[in-house]
């Protein structure tokens, strides 16, 4: 039996679903977010906005070169990996 709470939360959902895909949908037929100038594809959004003066380095071939050693990349994934692990047999758990 579904009370009126869930009755109300089941509308809410449904009304945020709808306007989230109309959204969507009219972003993508307007070609909102792309910038012309720049051929980047779809992921225009992300590197039109970054100043080529920020980087640390670019190298000739116009590839990001960062100063950070690589062995602290592996550590920050092992430990994402580790922490993701454990939430995940915590949540396990409860069930």
């Amino acid at each position: 039996m579904i009370t009126a709470k869930g009755k109300i939360l089941r509308v809410v959902t449904i009304i945020t679903v709808v306007i989230t895909l109309v959204l969507v949908l009219y972003i993508i037929l307007n070609h909102k977010g792309l910038v012309p100038e720049y051929d980047f594809g779809a992921g225009a959004y992300y590197y039109a906005d970054i100043p080529t003066e920020q980087y640390q380095e670019i190298d000739p071939d116009g590839a990001y070169r960062t100063t950070v050693p690589q062995w602290i990349f592996y550590v920050l994934f092992l430990g994402w990996g580790w922490l993701m692990w454990r939430l995940w047999c915590r949540i396990s758990r409860k069930d």
